[in-house]
């Protein structure tokens, strides 16, 4: 075990136990020991094996990212950027979606293309939304990054034969053996040897799972101590078909089952009864959310794209609700969704004081660790882990650099990112990924994508060829 000095930052994002919050610290020092932090403040005089200077070096937290799918949203890049179900409310989940799936050739370089850019872009914890895979739990451990695994059941799979109306093909069997398979996993995660690795329920998605299945996950949840994440209110075609299986909105059909508190986590939460695109005759579910602390997950990349917004992430985090960050799509960085979630809600409200960059950062932070059930991460505190981004404050990017979160967020990005530390151990340095290779997957991806892209017509339930589904920006010559 060494002890590791960073000496007299230019800045240390802190955290201020007193007022409970982020502070800014110049000057400030970060002893780490053993992947725990030490140290935070000013003038340390203790032992120490290893000094960086911290001269022109922003150290702050490491993101807590908790909604991701590793596993396929890499492949999508460049064929779901302007798609969506013209018949479907502009959703592209059930008829695009389904047809762009990568083969299981694929799936080590998109997780590996995916953790890469997250690393890259401040991200230290990471909510992996997957269906189970050969090798999940040691490809997400090479990675070197915190990884909460939620692998996702269900009791039904979504299809459309016309492009306009959305079926479901049920096998509650199915669903309840896959509950079963993710739980295990999620204790061999707990066990693995990396450390790094826990675990969280994810029955897939509101409509697509029994009510059984639903409750049955809830309770084994509880009973292990562990978060619990279900994609609800994320699309107009399901607020419907809730409403007319139950009688209830998403939001309230979870919280008549009991399933809502404070370890619970809704994948998007876009659709509430006070959206403009599915006004309902109640005014509750955002009071729902706020009084049971159940945390939304927000990922505005991924809907901005089909002109869908959350209306807005200012009055969300208002009336009290967690609010947690994560990448639901490509490209897999941080910063980016941080700079969308501020200009999203603030066009959504058409008022620019409606959230704040404390607010966006907390939510990216605090807030998302607060969701995984953990208070040792998200922050710069002695018995926190050591888990940390060192931001090149002297980037020309960054400059000039009255506010330094703002100028990363809103002007230099993942550029402007040095190194990532998990654990005490460097996972990105001079800005590159250090445990995996980052190009060769990108590589293998992209002769992956080819396959994709010919296999399509035949996934797609009008046999269209991939150009016609997504049109390339200029014709090929």
């Amino acid at each position: 075990m060494t002890i590791t000095l960073i000496r007299e930052a230019e800045l240390v994002v802190a955290w201020d136990a007193g007022e409970k919050r982020h502070a800014y610290m110049p000057g400030g020092d970060v002893v780490f020991e053993d992947g725990v932090i030490r140290f935070v403040g000013r003038g340390y005089d203790g032992p120490v094996d290893t000094i960086i200077s911290g001269k022109g070096l922003l150290v702050m937290p490491g993101m807590v990212n908790i909604h991701s799918h590793p596993t396929s949203e890499p492949m999508n890049k460049g064929l779901l950027d302007e798609i969506g179900s013209p018949g479907l409310y502009n959703s592209s989940l059930y008829e695009f979606m389904p047809i762009f799936r990568g083969d299981s050739s694929a799936v080590q370089d998109c997780v590996r293309v995916a953790l890469s850019e997250l690393l890259l872009s401040g991200v230290t914890t990471l909510a992996d939304l997957s269906m189970a895979h050969p090798g999940w739990l040691d490809l997400l451990a090479e990675a070197g990054m915190r990884v909460c695994i939620a692998p996702m059941f269900k009791s039904a799979r979504w299809y459309t034969k016309n492009g306009h109306v959305v079926e479901y093909e049920w096998d509650e069997k199915a669903g309840e053996k896959a509950m079963e398979e993710a739980f295990t996993l999620i204790q061999r995660a707990e066990q693995h040897p990396s450390g790094r690795l826990f675990g969280m329920a994810c029955p897939a998605q509101i409509d697509t799972c029994a009510p059984g299945l639903l409750r049955d996950s809830r309770a084994e949840a509880k009973s292990r101590g562990i978060s619990w994440q279900i994609h609800a209110a994320q699309s107009v075609v399901e607020f419907h078909e809730i409403t007319r299986r139950h009688g209830f909105t998403p939001i309230q059909w979870l919280h008549e089952m009991g399933l809502l508190d404070e370890r619970a986590v809704i994948g998007h939460g876009i659709f509430l009864d006070d959206h403009p695109s599915t006004p309902w005759h109640t005014r509750r579910d955002i009071d729902i959310l706020a009084d049971t602390g159940t945390t939304v997950a927000h990922c505005p990349t991924v809907f901005a794209r089909r002109g869908i917004a959350m209306k807005d992430f200012g009055r969300y985090r208002r009336s009290g609700v967690n609010m947690g960050v994560g990448t639901d799509t490509y490209p897999h960085n941080m910063l980016d969704e941080l700079r969308l979630v501020a200009y999203l809600a603030r066009t959504q409200a058409n008022d620019p004081r409606t959230t704040t960059t404390t607010e966006i950062f907390n939510a990216a932070t605090i807030g998302g660790a607060r969701a995984l059930g953990r208070d040792d991460i998200g922050k710069l505190a002695v018995g926190c882990r050591a888990d940390f981004v060192v931001v090149d404050a002297t980037h020309p990017r960054m400059q000039p650099n009255y506010d330094p979160l703002r100028a990363l967020i809103y002007a230099a990005g993942d550029r402007a990112v040095k190194d990532v530390y998990v654990d005490g151990q460097k996972v990105v340095g001079d800005g590159k990924v250090l445990t995996m290779d980052f190009a060769a997957a990108a590589a293998n991806l992209s002769e992956a994508q080819k396959r994709t892209v010919q296999n399509a017509p035949q996934q797609d339930w009008a046999h269209r060829p991939t150009d016609k589904i997504s049109p390339p920006t200029y014709k090929w010559l």
